[in-house]
């Protein structure tokens, strides 16, 4: 199993940015996917997860209304677009699946807010 995340970058407060996660290895529609993050100094956080059934999560009140989750099975992938974004969102972002009580992680991609 492997997970690719991608679509970070550098943004102004204010914009946007979609990061995506790519599956290999397995079906990602299957699964729940979560997507986390990991500000510096600070310890990683869940954002937001997607069911196999369309369920949808978001953990931190601070992205609700902001962050949406959504995927394409067509693609494996899944997405997290990031609106009206802040300072504070600057990260390294990464996905997750959790199969049989083993954690996959990604690379991670990482996201810079400046003010």
């Amino acid at each position: 199993v492997q997970l690719q995340a991608s679509g970070g970058g550098l943004v102004q407060a204010g914009g946007s940015l979609r990061v995506s996660c790519v599956a290999s290895g397995i079906t990602l529609e299957y699964y729940a996917i979560a997507w986390f993050r990991q500000a510096p100094g600070k310890e990683r956080e869940g954002v937001s997860c997607i069911s196999s059934s369309g369920e949808i999560v978001y953990w931190p009140d601070s992205v609700k209304g902001r962050f949406t989750i959504s995927r394409d099975n067509a693609k494996n992938t899944v997405y997290l677009q990031m609106n009206s974004l802040k300072p504070e969102d600057t990260a390294v972002y990464y996905c997750n699946v959790n199969i049989w009580g083993m954690n996959f992680w990604g690379k991670g991609t990482k996201v810079t807010v400046s003010s």
